[in-house]
């Protein structure tokens, strides 16, 4: 199962990179994945699952995650209570899948 990481400055930069090093191959291999279901009409833009989650649970996101092997977002949000809540998206329709919130 492949999982990309995404750092929350550049998604809304509109670019797409895993966490470490932006430039290595799985990183430029699933941007490409991301940003090619996107343009296809295939996915839905990461920014509507993104203001979805925010308005459900309002904090800091700390990481977003493609499962490339499902098609489905993971977003992670710490609350003002300290709590972690993730909350996970299909790519392909938007649409909350589950969510698991750990004291």
């Amino acid at each position: 199962m492949q999982r990309l990481l995404f750092p929350l400055p550049l998604l809304f930069a509109g670019l797409l990179a895993a966490p470490l090093h932006a430039d290595s191959p799985d990183t430029r291999r699933g941007a490409d994945y991301a940003r090619d279901g996107v343009r296809s009409g295939e996915f839905v833009r990461l920014e509507r699952m993104l203001a979805d989650a925010e308005r459900r649970f309002p904090g800091r996101v700390l990481e977003v995650e493609l499962d490339t092997d499902d098609d489905e977002y993971e977003i992670e949000i710490l609350m003002g209570d300290g709590r972690v809540v993730e909350l996970k998206y299909d790519a392909r329709t938007g649409r909350l899948l589950k969510v698991e919130i750990d004291d």
